[in-house]
């Protein structure tokens, strides 16, 4: 019988960001190229005795009770797969900047989720382990399954593209925050002044150029949303040779896009001039990865 699980909860950035529109759940409409990367949270997920679900975590800042997404995210697999009387504790390892539109937390809720498929052997398909997902979060179903995804709806309906080709994918967060919500209601308030456009940046992922995906990265968000060093950043990312730049989900994040190691690891030394946390790293085929079970 399986005891503990341990994950890697891998983060995420949008290649392409784009609000339709506010429906009338009040939800919105949303059309995303999102692309997982090698930077990732480790999460363990154990059985306890009680009935309590008990989270630890080493950064400061995080809520550690029902506040917490991993917290959601176990309450829902219980009551989607009807267990009761089970106690669960869930450490997280962060390394995943919070609130930083690399969808952290939304990661951490989808470890919890297949962490728990294995712990329970519930074996439920990643679609079903899905549907327990978008309940507690538009990012988790990505999270779960990851990779390079087209993501549509309020993020539950996802088409696979064609894998984001090798490259080296630099992520620079400034010291702040953007409240997502807050992000959606400048949405709301203000709308957008003009739409990426959805079909040329498909294509461009469908012919598996990398530069022509660089050429087209936009983020809707950026249109209203002000980011500290926003500018200087994207600055030392173009000086460097990056293919592209843009911002991931509501921010404040920045990422660079290099098909050139030596430049891309120069850029990150600069960036600390303007970025709290710098990060070059990869993308990956995976939302979260099982690498360790103990019995």
């Amino acid at each position: 019988m399986k005891s503990k699980v341990t994950l890697k909860a891998f983060a995420k950035i949008n290649l392409l960001l784009d609000i339709n529109y506010k429906r009338t759940d009040n939800y919105h409409d949303l059309f995303m190229i999102m692309q997982s990367v090698d930077l990732c949270d480790i999460v363990s997920v154990e059985k306890i005795k009680g009935r309590e679900i008990i989270i630890s975590c080493d950064a400061e800042g995080i809520p550690l009770d029902e506040r917490n997404i991993a917290y959601k995210a176990a309450k829902e697999f219980f009551k989607a797969n009807k267990i009761r009387k089970t106690g669960i504790k869930i450490d997280i390892d962060k390394r995943i900047p919070h609130a930083a539109g690399l969808a952290g937390g939304s990661a951490d809720g989808a470890a919890v989720i297949v962490g728990l498929n294995e712990l329970y052997e519930t074996n439920l398909s990643e679609d079903e382990l899905c549907e327990i997902g978008v309940k507690i979060g538009a990012d988790v179903p990505f999270c779960i399954k990851g990779g390079t995804l087209l993501s549509q709806g309020i993020g539950e309906v996802l088409s696979k593209v064609k894998p984001l080709k090798k490259c080296y994918i630099v992520l620079a967060k400034p010291d702040c925050a953007v409240n997502t919500g807050k992000a959606y209601a400048l949405f709301d308030e203000n709308g957008k002044n003009h739409s990426p456009n959805q079909l040329e940046m498909l294509k461009a992922i469908q012919s598996g150029n990398l530069y022509e995906v660089a050429e087209r990265l936009e983020n809707v968000f950026e249109q209203f949303i002000e980011v500290k060093n926003r500018i200087e950043i994207k600055e030392v990312l173009r000086n460097h040779y990056a293919l592209g730049v843009y911002m991931s989900g509501s921010g404040p994040t920045i990422y660079g896009i290099f098909d050139n190691l030596e430049y891309a690891e120069k850029s990150t030394d600069i960036l600390k001039e303007y970025a709290k946390d710098i990060f070059l790293s990869k993308p990956v085929r995976k939302g979260c990865k099982i690498i360790k079970i103990v019995e």
